[in-house]
């Protein structure tokens, strides 16, 4: 009977190593949890797969044409309610310093909230 359950256990490594590859890709991307600030609208999806290589000032682009802001209107993203990021950061690096459970929280706002 032992060698039935170590056979077992066998093919279920087996199984997951396949999939190997899939967490290879997704550690190429990480999680962002984008929260409205103030009177700025909010996203009905917050969570977002983001590719680590990604700027913080694509990703300010990419929620200003989600929400259809106007060319007018500024838009801030703070990293854990504290400060403001720069422009050319690359979210993967604030990942590896400032998330927090797998995920790194980013809150967006139109008017200057912190820092």
């Amino acid at each position: 009977m032992s060698d039935n359950a170590e056979s077992s256990t066998e093919t279920q490594k087996e199984e997951v190593q396949p999939d190997d590859p899939t967490t290879n890709e997704e550690k190429k991307k990480i999680d962002v949890l984008l929260k409205a600030v103030g009177d700025t609208p909010i996203m009905k999806t917050r969570k977002w797969a983001v590719e680590r290589g990604r700027t913080v000032q694509s990703l300010s682009q990419f929620i200003s044409r989600f929400l259809k802001l106007d060319a007018s209107e500024q838009l801030f993203i703070y990293v854990n309610q504290s400060f403001a990021p720069s422009p050319d950061q690359e979210a993967g690096v604030l990942f590896d310093c400032f998330g927090s459970d797998g995920k790194l929280v980013l809150h967006y706002c139109k008017s200057q909230a912190w820092g």
